[in-house]
């Protein structure tokens, strides 16, 4: 049968009703199955009328840890928080003077806490610092590496449990070094030679890794800058050992490898409640950016090197691969109040949110840098309140794209006020309110909580629109939505 033939043969089905009709370029339905979504990108948002996405200020807690031993000091940072099965562990770089990046004077700190909130320092003893060995140091005269050693816990179900702790530091002269750990306190090197090595500026920021559990294998986020502006570079390995060809990351807000600010850390991790998700909570650095005079400096007696720049933090996520994504380009934590938190490498997020409670998530920051006071901070949110869908008190609506589920209820992570409310309409992939699921049907949600299913007249049961390219309808007033799950 010649073309032409086979062309009208279709035609004449189409016109019978023989064949279906397929729109153009209709896209296939995200495979949401049972994963929770946040509202921190675009990724389900089809339309949005009168609602917008907004990004959420976190709350300031007030300080939980004085870098005030002999062997930590005003130079103490790159720190990274750890839960581990009821106990948080806080790793940071301690070092009392200014000096060259990788120098002998440079320890790895260890504090725990129960709860997030309290932070000890215990007394372990493994290494003499200063002439005693009454510390909480867990690395020292391991230069380069104690610059900027970043540890994680190994979720790889095949990790070795005498390997369940790993960590990466290093510099550009050094290359990146593996240490490992069974119990996340005595450590050791897992090979001699580096595992990964890079040429150029790099390496001289906080870099980490861990196991992607969407991707199935290790990342790797470090330093780069060909451009001479300080940003993200990523590499992966099936063994933790063997590296890809690396590969600068990319950013929405300028749709090339150069972020439009120096990155100085990147600090991307998989999200703890939503692990294909990335987070990162990245410090955000403006070099020759001075706020403050000398006077004032000496006033707050910050290291006469460390007032010229300023820094915040800012929010990027990824979704795996080679792209950041900048929905928001506003600073995710703002400098406190106060001139010394406006002086140079200061505000700069520890790696790594953590829940504190049933309701929160915590995360921490490095404030007061170069100064006798250096600390970490503690700041809160609402468990996956990074951002929402906010509708005002006039009202709005947001259409998903064509997704397809798993489970027979959906839940949502919202808040309204006593004024406001969400109604949840499921339709056909084409836009067709469903029959049970219309906007008529709907239950109205009234409250504020982390996790409450979604109701129709007959119920909460949506089990038979399971795996049907399905799009949900949110008309909301005076309301965020932060995130949307299905379960069962």
């Amino acid at each position: 049968m010649r073309v032409h033939q086979i062309f009208s043969l279709i035609i004449m089905m189409l016109a019978e009703g023989l064949l279906a009709s397929v729109p153009t370029g209709a896209a296939e339905p995200i495979e949401l199955g049972m994963r929770r979504e946040l509202f921190v990108d675009h990724h389900l948002i089809d339309k949005l009328e009168n609602v917008q996405l907004v990004l959420h200020e976190p709350r300031d807690e007030g300080p939980v840890l004085k870098f005030d031993q002999p062997w930590e000091g005003r130079f103490s940072g790159y720190a990274t928080v750890l839960h581990d099965d009821g106990l948080y562990r806080l790793y940071y770089r301690g070092v009392p003077t200014a000096g060259s990046d990788g120098n002998s004077r440079e320890v790895t700190c260890y504090a725990e806490s129960k709860d997030g909130l309290t932070w000890s320092k215990p007394d372990l003893g493994l290494f003499e610092v200063d002439g005693t060995r009454q510390n909480n140091v867990i690395l020292a005269d391991a230069a380069p590496v104690t610059h900027n050693f970043c540890p994680f816990i190994d979720r790889n179900p095949s990790a070795d449990p005498a390997q369940r702790f790993k960590a990466i530091g290093g510099v550009s002269r050094s290359g990146l070094v593996a240490y490992t750990s069974a119990d996340g306190v005595h450590w050791e090197k897992l090979t001699e030679d580096p595992i990964f090595k890079d040429s150029g500026w790099v390496f001289d920021s906080q870099n980490l890794a861990f196991w992607s559990e969407s991707e199935q294998q290790y990342v790797l986020y470090y330093r780069k800058a060909p451009d001479r502006i300080r940003a993200i570079a990523r590499t992966t390995s099936v063994d933790f050992v063997h590296w890809t060809e690396p590969t600068m990351m990319t950013y929405s807000d300028t749709d090339t490898s150069k972020p439009s600010h120096h990155l100085y850390t990147n600090q991307t991790q998989a999200y703890f409640r939503a692990p294909h998700i990335y987070i990162a909570t990245a410090a955000r650095f403006f070099p020759g950016r001075q706020v403050i005079s000398a006077e004032q400096a000496e006033a707050v007696n910050v290291h006469p090197n460390y007032f010229k720049d300023t820094s915040d933090a800012v929010f990027m996520t990824s979704r795996g691969g080679h792209h950041y994504d900048r929905t928001f380009s506003g600073a995710f934590i703002r400098p406190g109040i106060g001139l010394e938190n406006w002086v140079s490498r200061t505000n700069y997020p520890a790696l790594n949110l953590v829940q504190t409670g049933p309701t929160e998530m915590s995360l921490y920051v490095n404030q007061h840098y170069g100064q006798p006071t250096a600390r970490l901070q503690r700041y809160s949110l609402r468990l996956d309140g990074f951002a929402s869908v906010r509708a005002a008190y006039e009202g709005g609506e947001l259409v998903t794209k064509s997704i397809r589920f798993d489970g027979d209820r959906l839940v949502l992570n919202f808040a309204t006020s006593a004024a406001g409310g969400i109604r949840v309409e499921i339709q056909d992939a084409e836009g067709t309110p469903l029959p049970g699921f219309t906007l008529d049907d709907t239950v109205e949600l009234i409250g504020n909580e982390i996790e409450r299913e979604v109701r129709w007249k007959h119920g909460a049961d949506v089990s038979r629109l399971a795996q049907q390219p399905v799009r949900l309808r949110l008309v909301m007033k005076d309301a965020d939505v932060y995130a949307l799950r299905f379960q069962k």
